[in-house]
């Protein structure tokens, strides 16, 4: 039987002991992303040297790459998506568990890049809602890094209460993405 007893004057609160559970559930959820490699070009190539040993991703927590969304919460689209390529990645993001984050890796992901045609969808912020972009045709693999960390500090200090928000929920509505 445990017996619990009061706290001494001075040693209670919020947090005491060592921190807060937002701040411990942060800094797990920053430092064991799981991303998703959605790459159709070159971004992509770029994308595998910063898995290679000369910049080394999994320093930074995102050693296991996820091919199945239903185990990743780092979608990284990479490269030209054709809009026929569009209700697929948007399904990828929905078959995503909350929390997830994107990456839209690349010229081509953000804006469409140098090709605008009438196939070519104009960043994948038309389609899913984009966390961190990172520039470039294509990006270094230093710019992937810097990426990755902008998420890594987001999800440290994201509330647990966000994706509750109603400001959370209309911002899925805004794309169709249905809460549950």
């Amino acid at each position: 039987m445990v017996k619990i007893v009061d706290a001494p004057e001075g040693v209670e609160g919020h947090g005491f002991f060592a921190t807060s559970l937002d701040k411990v559930i942060g800094m797990a959820r920053a430092n064991s992303l799981w991303p998703l490699p959605f790459a159709t070009s070159c971004c992509g190539i770029e994308f595998m040297a910063t898995m290679g040993s000369n910049y080394d991703l999994g320093r930074f927590g995102s050693e296991r790459l996820s091919f199945s969304p239903r185990q990743a919460d780092l979608l990284m689209v990479m490269g030209t998506i054709a809009k026929k390529m569009g209700p697929v990645l948007k399904q990828v993001y929905d078959q995503m568990a909350e929390p997830k984050w994107v990456i839209a890796v690349g010229a081509c992901a953000s804006s469409g890049g140098i090709f605008d045609t009438y196939s070519v969808l104009q960043g994948i912020d038309k389609i899913i809602p984009v966390d961190v972009y990172v520039p470039g045709c294509p990006p270094r693999p230093e710019q992937i890094i810097e990426g990755v960390m902008k998420i890594q500090e987001l999800a440290k200090h994201e509330s647990l209460r966000r994706r509750n928000s109603d400001e959370y929920k209309k911002m899925l509505e805004s794309y169709n993405i249905e809460t549950i």
